[in-house]
């Protein structure tokens, strides 16, 4: 087949696939398959070869991804459970003084992102906002922005969370890299999407508190006492990521022997987790009362929502690996290279226009990552460069969240804001975040070519 008639149908399906999603409302997971089968069929794949490349595509992506949001799921809901989540935020308000809660919200959420998935840490915490409102009389958007730029950020740029572990999975980027450019590229975007912009934002809108919340409020504060210590909240959370800086810090500088191999295994994702979702269950759960089969149920409630994570990030692999196998991928490799765009702004652009039309970032990382592997594939790029690439692919599924992005709803709802000012709050905070991460990336690229 032709290259133009590759393009074609590449373009045809990820029509198919937007369809799905936005028009027929289907699940993600299902659209993703059924648009890798349409490509698959329509480039001339034998229909066996094409379920054996779901089939690969399936495993190749799930045999890391599920054990790292699986893992994570469980150690977020310990964490939620345990009261934990709160107390890092109470206390973080609490010593950077009310004049400076913006900041700490901000931190806040990113912190607590990394192993709570965004909504549930948005219903942990969306009391504090409450409280600080009624407190000083400011708009709720005043504090609400900060600590929602906080859980985006971590949200869309730090392993684990599974947006950054799929793109890093398909592009083949190691998390300790990841890790480090999501929040090079973060922290400045937080402070501006967050603080800043909120202070902005908060003296434009007056979001009242809700008048159901002063009752809430008052349970919230009765359910404050007993609270695990701060510092084992911030030890346990921080533990895996600095084992896993480790594991890349060891490969890098150490020569072969014990002690690199020791640093390797122990900060190697699969192991980081493990030990801190096991830690997680002895200190937030067993020292604190909770029983075997209470912490059982806790984590088997914690891998259901983990699950449709895991299949739609599988699915999201079947896309790449289909593109890959039909010769679609090297054609449109080609066509980006003959572009002249570099590769990071290249992958913001095309996660972008995935984002804005079907709403989901998740699936826009995906989508964005499976189109310029192939691209990757050609180029022998370095780790650094690799890791700016799928950094930028996460700023791209950033920016521009409006009605058809959970995310949007979930902001208007629990603010109770009118769709108007939820986009120029939310909407306009998630594309500061995107732009500013972007621009920090771009730069960054020219010192890692």
């Amino acid at each position: 087949m032709s290259d133009a008639g590759l393009i074609i149908i590449t373009i045809l399906g990820i029509a198919v696939l937007l369809y799905l999603i936005i028009r027929s409302k289907m699940q993600a997971f299902l659209a993703l398959l059924l648009a890798s089968i349409f490509i698959g069929l329509l480039a001339g794949m034998e229909p066996q070869s094409l379920l054996e490349t779901i089939e690969e595509g399936m495993g190749g992506t799930l045999g890391f991804i599920a054990i790292v949001v699986g893992l994570g799921a469980m150690f977020g809901e310990v964490l939620r459970t345990s009261g934990g989540a709160e107390k890092l935020a109470f206390t973080l308000v609490d010593t950077f003084g009310e004049k400076r809660a913006q900041w700490a919200l901000g931190f806040t959420g990113i912190v607590v992102a990394i192993p709570v998935f965004l909504d549930v840490a948005l219903v942990i915490l969306i009391p504090i906002v409450y409280s600080l409102a009624m407190r000083t009389g400011k708009s709720l958007l005043y504090y609400a922005i900060p600590l929602l730029a906080g859980l985006a950020v971590a949200h869309s740029f730090v392993p684990p969370t599974p947006g950054p572990i799929a793109v890093a999975s398909v592009l083949g980027v190691d998390l300790a890299w990841m890790l480090l450019f999501g929040f090079i590229a973060g922290l400045p975007a937080m402070i501006i999407g967050g603080p800043l912009f909120g202070r902005y934002i908060g003296n434009k809108i007056h979001v009242p508190v809700p008048d159901h919340v002063l009752e809430r409020e008052q349970k919230e504060s009765d359910s404050r006492q007993g609270m695990p210590s701060f510092g084992l909240i911030l030890f346990i959370i921080l533990l895996p990521l600095i084992l896993i800086l480790f594991n890349t810090a060891g490969e890098q500088l150490l020569a072969e022997g014990m002690l690199r191999s020791t640093l390797m295994f122990i900060g190697h994702p699969f192991l980081a987790l493990i030990i801190a979702t096991l830690l997680a269950m002895h200190f937030l759960g067993k020292r604190r009362g909770a029983s075997k089969q209470e912490l059982q149920t806790m984590t088997t409630k914690a891998l259901e929502p983990a699950g449709i994570v895991i299949l739609i990030t599988g699915a999201g692999g079947v896309f790449s690996e289909v593109l890959i196998e039909t010769g679609v991928g090297d054609v449109m490799g080609d066509l980006m290279a003959a572009s002249g765009f570099p590769l990071v702004l290249l992958a913001f652009l095309i996660a972008t226009g995935v984002r804005v039309a079907q709403g989901s970032a998740t699936v826009a990382m995906l989508t964005a990552a499976g189109l310029i592997s192939p691209l990757v594939d050609l180029v022998d790029l370095s780790q650094p460069s690799l890791a700016l690439i799928a950094v930028s692919v996460a700023c791209g599924a950033t920016v521009l969240s409006h009605v058809n992005d959970s995310g949007f709803w979930l902001v208007n709802r629990f603010l109770e804001m009118s769709e108007k000012d939820t986009l120029k709050s939310w909407t306009v905070m998630e594309t500061i975040i995107g732009v500013v991460g972007f621009i920090v990336v771009f730069i960054l690229s020219f010192f890692f070519s």
